[in-house]
């Protein structure tokens, strides 16, 4: 059955608010490090498209979560999740590792990321509170979900769960990401576990 803009309005909302209990339960923000490796896949892209890694973002507080960028959080998580279909790199470029935008409607979990950040960059919010991270999977394989800073806490935009959440509801190992001052460099994340696997360094 087709869902109604107030319906879906609504659903976001009631999202918004269980999202928004779990966080205040738990580590709100993710603990991060010094600079560390930029992924291979996230440097060749930035050598394609140099403009995506010059963004400099004072330093500052996250971005203020409100209703209205709540359900725009979700709307794009949900529209390209939709969109896009999934394929490795291997698949769709012959290659282990190429971080591309899907604008051909396929792509690996990096592809998915760097669209919603797209996407969402283009909604208003500041290239620092939108994060390409690497996380390890709980059967050990590398991958890319991406990270939204807000008052409230970290959420999580992942291709492979339709429901935006807090970071520290996920399954995954947090390993590294973008800096939020500046999108060339990567920081470590500091939860004590092990390096990320080969794929993702």
């Amino acid at each position: 059955m087709k869902m109604t803009r107030g319906k879906l309005l609504l659903l976001a909302m009631a999202m918004q608010l269980s999202a928004w209990g779990t966080a205040s339960a738990g580590p709100v923000f993710m603990h991060t490090g010094g600079r560390t490796t930029q992924p291979v896949g996230h440097y060749d892209f930035c050598q394609r498209i140099p403009v995506e890694c010059n963004e400099r973002t004072p330093k500052g507080p996250p971005v203020e979560l409100t209703r209205k960028l709540w359900a725009t959080i979700v709307n794009v998580n949900n529209a390209v999740n939709t969109r896009v279909k999934p394929r490795t790199d291997m698949e769709i470029y012959g290659v282990e590792e190429y971080w591309a935008y899907p604008d051909n409607g396929v792509g690996d979990c990096e592809d998915y990321a760097l669209e919603k950040r797209r996407e969402l960059m283009a909604a208003g919010v500041p290239a620092g509170n939108l994060l390409m991270t690497v996380v390890r999977q709980p059967n050990g394989d590398g991958h890319a979900v991406l990270t939204v800073r807000t008052s409230l806490g970290e959420f999580i935009l992942d291709n492979l769960e339709p429901k935006v959440l807090a970071w520290d509801d996920t399954v995954y190992t947090y390993l590294k990401r973008q800096s939020t001052e500046n999108s060339g460099v990567w920081v470590t994340i500091n939860d004590g576990r092990e390096d990320a696997v080969a794929s993702v360094r």
